[in-house]
């Protein structure tokens, strides 16, 4: 395993384990399968977001949120990315936002 590739296993695992701290059911998918398609981090909570985990110093953005576009099926794309010292990140379009935001809101009231 290449250098990089260890970076975004061990990436993985550390995004599940942030998403367990905070109360959620979440797992690294490649170690179970491997599937193409297949969120980075599968968390049944979150179940309607397609997670694409990117642990890198210089990410390029677009091409992350393609590959999770791509990658989506009918669910939310998005990358959640972290650098070195730095807390975690997560990117998704304004449009996805705006409505998980609006559906908070009417959940509230």
């Amino acid at each position: 395993m290449t250098n990089g590739k260890q970076k975004g296993s061990a990436g993985e695992r550390e995004l599940a384990s942030k998403l367990r701290e905070h109360g959620f059911t979440a797992r690294r998918t490649q170690q179970f399968c491997g599937a193409a398609g297949d969120s980075d981090v599968e968390c049944s909570e979150l179940h309607q977001f397609h997670i694409e985990c990117k642990r890198v110093e210089k990410l390029n953005v677009d091409n992350a949120m393609d590959q999770s576009l791509r990658d989506c099926h009918d669910r939310v794309p998005t990358v959640m990315h972290r650098r070195n010292h730095k807390p975690w990140l997560v990117t998704m379009y304004l449009e996805d936002w705006i409505a998980l935001v609006k559906d908070a809101k009417r959940t509230n009231t």
